[in-house]
């Protein structure tokens, strides 16, 4: 059991482990730059070689001062044994320096074994040769009647990058833990206040969404607590028109179920037949009330719930000619004439139920509230950078101080005498958001009524 919590322990994310995690990473991108300055630095070295100049022209100028080759000789041989004694206590370095000495007449005086003294003068002060298949460095400088000539073994990169990685690892060891030590701290204070802002959220109701009430001291913390109150707010206000909503649905159905009960009772019992007729025609106006609010309400559900999709290229205007010859009919039953001016062809990426709900609901709101003897124009253009469907009548119109709430759900203005649930302007609008667009009330014809556009740009 311990073991499993343990395991999951590990496994789960966490800010503090991150955090580690990245000091570590820290610490060996820091190892890796100081070994790549310390390599470019040995690089640079060893092509300009400025510690075997100075030692070379020291030990020329000493042996300037000679002119014994006996003497000579022994000095730098002498010379030779504490350098290279020097060089064998150093685990930097391997092979041993080779010393050459010759006068001016061109006779070696001393010369390390497989090593030769040469009298010609170079090109560069710092050359490069082989000796023995192994890389070195020469040096060469001529004092007084003595040409010296000087080998150093030169260290290869993995060697030089091996010592040094060791060299540098022990001391981010010993700093390590200290400064992890300091951020695991830090980021444990640190985390207190979210912590305790967590602590205050788990506290609440589940149906609590009032404010979070939490005093962010810290300007980090702000944005996090403002986020989490617009959200409240929005999620509170959203749960406000719901409830409103049903409340309003409720209300509404409430009026035809009523009718409904009434004249069924009154067809079931009522012996007479007129009576029974006149029941049956208020039952089948209820149940068709009944039906096309039960259908705006899941239009409306649909168009607030469901996912926005990929819009596809469809014919904008074949799909409003088409809905047009749909609301023919019912427009000529009440005596309005209905008038469509459109382009031949308007292809754009739309959401097609949206533009059928725009379409079929402006338009049966013009002919239903228009009245007879009216007309209703239908007129769709492009428009830069977009499209534009316009639905405009001569009737009585909105009044401008209703204007402002005709979009809002189950408002139908006063004095209206044709029914409807309130519900069709609020649905235009929904999908209207649903094809990224807007909808707004411009005036209607002929300086009478009212019109409504729909305005939709290009995507961007």
């Amino acid at each position: 059991m311990m073991l499993q919590r343990l395991r999951a322990w590990l496994a789960a994310p966490s800010l503090v482990r991150r955090s580690t995690w990245s000091v570590l990473g820290a610490f060996f991108v820091v190892w890796a730059v100081l070994l790549g300055y310390q390599f470019a630095l040995n690089q640079h070295a060893l092509a300009t070689g400025p510690n075997l100049q100075r030692f070379g022209h020291a030990l020329a100028d000493a042996l300037a001062d000679i002119d014994d080759a006996d003497q000579a000789r022994a000095t730098l041989a002498a010379t030779a044994r504490w350098v290279n004694e020097r060089r064998a206590a150093d685990e930097r370095l391997s092979g041993r320096y080779r010393f050459a000495l010759a006068d001016r007449d061109g006779r070696t005086v001393y010369a390390s074994s497989g090593f030769a003294a040469d009298t010609a003068r170079p090109a560069d002060p710092i050359t490069h040769a082989d000796i023995d298949g192994i890389a070195h460095r020469l040096f060469q400088a001529s004092a007084g009647r003595w040409t010296l000539r000087i080998a150093e073994p030169r260290r290869t990169p993995s060697a030089f990058l091996a010592y040094n990685a060791r060299f540098l690892l022990p001391y981010l060891l010993i700093a390590a833990p200290v400064v992890l030590l300091a951020v695991w701290l830090s980021v444990r204070l640190g985390l207190r206040p979210l912590q305790a802002l967590a602590d205050r959220i788990a506290s609440r109701r589940d149906d609590d969404l009032q404010p979070v009430g939490f005093m962010a001291r810290h300007r980090e913390l702000r944005p996090l607590v403002q986020a989490l109150d617009r959200l409240l707010a929005s999620a509170r206000q959203r749960l406000q028109r719901e409830r409103a909503f049903v409340q309003d649905a409720a209300h509404e159905l409430r009026t035809p179920l009523a009718v409904i009960t009434a004249q069924a009772h009154v067809l079931a019992r009522s012996p007479d037949a007129s009576a029974r007729v006149a029941a049956q025609q208020q039952l089948d106006q209820a149940i068709q009330r009944s039906a096309h609010l039960a259908q705006q309400l899941l239009d409306l559900a649909e168009l607030d719930e469901a996912p926005r999709g990929t819009p596809a290229p469809v014919d904008v205007a074949d799909h409003v000619r088409a809905l047009m010859a749909q609301a023919a009919p019912a427009a000529m039953a009440v005596g309005v004439e209905l008038a469509l001016e459109a382009p031949e062809h308007l292809v754009w990426p739309v959401d097609l139920p949206a533009l059928e709900s725009v379409t079929t609901n402006l338009v049966d709101n013009a002919v239903r509230y228009a009245g007879a003897g009216c007309s209703v124009l239908v007129t769709l253009r492009a428009v830069e950078p977009g499209w534009s469907l316009t639905v405009q009548d001569d009737g009585p119109g909105i009044a401008p101080a209703e204007q402002a709430r005709v979009f809002d759900r189950f408002y139908r203005g006063a004095g209206q005498a044709a029914s409807g649930s309130g519900l069709g302007l609020a649905i235009v609008r929904q999908a209207a958001l649903r094809l990224g667009g807007s909808v707004a009330i411009v005036p209607g014809l002929a300086g009478r009524g009212v019109g409504l556009q729909l305005s939709v740009p290009a995507q961007t």
